[in-house]
């Protein structure tokens, strides 16, 4: 297969899935999308021998661009991420393309919500582990697409929510990575780079010809705090856009069930508590009960124990008076199924036990755990 081409060192990570399938030189399948590393002499070989099949992006448009195909975020996820860092590389230099790849790119994240909302919102679960910083921020603006829509904002407004999710964190990018992988406490600098982050985003926007009003206004104000307590300007109740602190909270999630050099991840019912308490001051208390809604007890791609004692992962939530579903993955002795088979958790022998906790996600193609086409 000429179309495959060799995976770069650090693109891969163990304990995390693939983002896709990984082939020989002779486009035999080695490893499926889904797959959890385990080891480092597994790692090594993969670079040594794997290859991937990248997809043609076409580059995002100012027109609508009619793709009938049907959604597949997990498929999607590496496109996304590509699209994402050339977009922010396009902002941060100057490029004159850097307006119509961020409508693009916002358009891609809004379709692929709207068309598959269980399988999107389960990659942000999914990938939670450690994701890099342009994970997150694709997570951000997954969130914020729901979280906009529960909260009742219009179309319009949930699309520039959306850019700014995009875009609010653009000067941080180069040190992310790093400032989340180290156990030290901030230093004085570090700490200036992070307040300083949301003027050098927006001045970067407006020196790429991206001066969207609502876009820069969310930007500036994703840090501040009902309570007065943010920054940089202090500001309090109602001067605070809705769409600031729907971004804010957005973030504040993603921060929660991310591990960190210093500090465990939370898993989903210690993170719903704080959640819920984040309604007391420091948020208008309908957008953290929003994004509580949206994830529901147990959302999209996090893992449970029935009371069979089964082990799957929640691929959708609850219908009416039905759910949520889960996909069974482990028997009740530890066995791993060689399929899937589907749970409706409302029936007594399929109820919700307890969730699971895994520092490595187990392997599985998620495409067809959520019943997409190959």
């Amino acid at each position: 297969m000429t179309d495959l081409v060799r995976i770069a060192p650090g693109a891969l990570t163990i304990g995390r899935p693939l983002p896709w399938t990984v082939y020989d030189t002779d486009g035999n399948v080695l490893l499926r999308q889904g797959y959890v590393i385990q080891t480092n002499s597994q790692l090594e070989q993969l670079f040594e021998r794997g290859r991937f099949k990248p997809r043609k992006i076409e580059r995002p448009q100012e027109e609508v661009f009619e793709d009938n195909r049907e959604r597949n975020p997990f498929a999607d996820y590496p496109d996304l991420l590509q699209a994402l860092e050339t977009t922010l590389n396009a902002i941060t230099e100057g490029d004159p393309s850097a307006q119509k790849r961020l409508l693009g790119l916002a358009r891609m994240v809004e379709r692929t919500c709207t068309e598959s909302p269980e399988a999107t919102l389960a990659l942000v679960h999914l990938y939670s582990i450690g994701p890099v910083i342009y994970e997150q921020i694709l997570f951000y603006a997954i969130l914020c697409q729901f979280v906009g829509r529960q909260f009742g904002l219009e179309e319009k407004r949930i699309s520039v929510l959306t850019a700014a999710a995009l875009t609010a964190n653009l000067a941080l990018v180069p040190i992310a990575d790093k400032l989340n992988a180290s156990n030290t406490i901030l230093n004085e600098e570090q700490r200036g780079v992070i307040r300083r982050h949301p003027h050098r985003s927006i001045q970067a926007l407006r020196d790429a010809g991206i001066d969207n009003k609502l876009l820069l206004t969310i930007i500036a104000q994703h840090h501040e705090q009902a309570d007065g307590s943010g920054y940089p300007k202090g500001l309090s109740g109602t001067e605070i856009r809705p769409e600031a602190e729907i971004l804010a909270l957005a973030e504040r999630y993603v921060a929660m069930i991310t591990k960190r050099a210093y500090r465990n991840r939370m898993n989903i019912a210690q993170a719903r508590k704080l959640i819920a308490n984040l309604a007391d001051g420091k948020f208008r208390p309908a957008i953290p009960k929003a994004l509580l809604q949206v994830l529901g007890e147990y959302p999209p791609g996090v893992l449970v124990r029935l009371e069979n004692n089964e082990v799957g992962v929640v691929t959708k939530r609850p219908v009416r008076a039905r759910g949520p579903f889960v996909k069974a993955i482990f028997g009740p002795r530890g066995n791993r199924y060689t399929g899937t088979f589907e749970r409706d958790t409302s029936l007594l022998e399929f109820n919700i036990r307890a969730l699971e906790e895994p520092e490595i996600m187990p392997s599985m193609d998620f495409s067809l755990v959520w019943g997409f086409r190959s």
